[in-house]
């Protein structure tokens, strides 16, 4: 076990999950089988992703989740502790299995993703309770929503820093409670879509007007990412002002799979070790961790390193 948990700055509630990805072409219809051209195997879950970016950055870092009593859950915390988490709340189930992903990836970079829970669906509100000493001393709080709700509720509740919520995967009918209780709520253009209502989403004028209906929802600060268009803000307090920050150009997109995580793992990096520096300019690092992301394979293993950013870099936004 590590020690000195007081140092913890970004504290992540939430999923533990093996990936199983097969790459292919191009993704399969309904009722088809096609034929791969690789397949690997990693670590992964939204949350365990997430914190483990943040630890590549340079925040110290503590995860709360569940895996398996078997060997997959075994290697997943000696991987945790290799990339310098905390896991002394990473907890092994009894008579549960790891939770795992099936994934598969096409020349395009584009991915389906199915995930069977296992141990996380055993991630609860005593575990909240048990990490008090974490919630008291972190900065920044990461969860989101491949572990039960109401565990997620209650760490959010249970937090008083800035807390993030990646209402991923979606619901339909997400609890407003869920909403309110994050400082910022983070979603993609699919997941906006879903939980507002609206039938896609594909330009920026569509985010803005789901960021509308998700703070009319009740969230204080909502982010949409919108994959190579970059992403959109609104605050409460401003709802009439959204801003738009550009994403960086990526020559060539190889792995989509991730992105997501590693935007929101540095997030919670920036806001932390810059808290004076306005949203806008959070988001353009994280656009810019996402954008290294999707030009390497997998998951975790397409992450950037603490070497790599350039967290002082001042970037573009617009008023949109």
């Amino acid at each position: 076990m590590m020690e000195n948990l007081n140092n913890v700055s970004v504290l992540v509630y939430g999923s533990a999950i093996v990936d199983f990805i097969c790459y292919v072409d191009r993704l399969p219809k309904a009722g088809e089988t096609l034929l791969g051209s690789k397949f690997s195997n990693g670590f992964g879950g939204k949350g365990a992703n997430q914190c483990v970016a943040a630890a590549r950055l340079g925040a110290q870092t503590a995860l709360i989740a569940k895996v398996g009593a078997d060997s997959w859950g075994e290697n997943y915390i000696k991987q945790l502790q290799k990339e310098g988490v905390n896991v002394n709340y990473v907890q092994q189930c009894k008579g549960q299995s790891t939770g795992i992903a099936q994934i598969a990836v096409s020349n395009d970079g584009e991915n389906h993703i199915i995930i069977v829970p296992g141990a996380n669906d055993f991630l609860d509100q005593d575990n909240v309770t048990e990490a008090r000493t974490l919630f008291d001393s972190a900065k920044v709080l990461l969860c989101q929503l491949e572990t039960p709700p109401s565990g997620t509720l209650n760490a959010l509740k249970s937090f008083k820093g800035v807390s993030i919520l990646n209402a991923a995967p979606a619901m339909a009918n997400t609890p407003k409670e869920l909403i309110q209780a994050a400082t910022i709520l983070c979603v993609n253009e699919t997941e906006a879509a879903l939980m507002t209502g609206v039938e896609a989403i594909e330009t920026i004028s569509e985010a803005k007007t789901a960021a509308i209906k998700l703070i009319e929802m009740g969230a204080s600060t909502v982010i949409i990412t919108l994959g190579s268009q970059g992403a959109i803000y609104m605050e409460k307090r401003e709802p009439q002002v959204c801003i738009h920050v550009a994403a960086h150009k990526v020559e060539k997109v190889i792995d989509t799979t991730g992105a997501g995580d590693a935007f929101l793992g540095a997030l919670a990096y920036h806001i932390d070790k810059y808290p004076q520096k306005p949203l806008h300019q959070h988001i353009g690092y994280a656009n810019s961790q996402a954008a290294y992301s999707v030009q390497f394979p997998g998951t975790q293993s397409s992450f950037a390193s603490a070497s790599l950013p350039n967290d002082c870099k001042e970037y573009h936004y617009d008023i949109v």
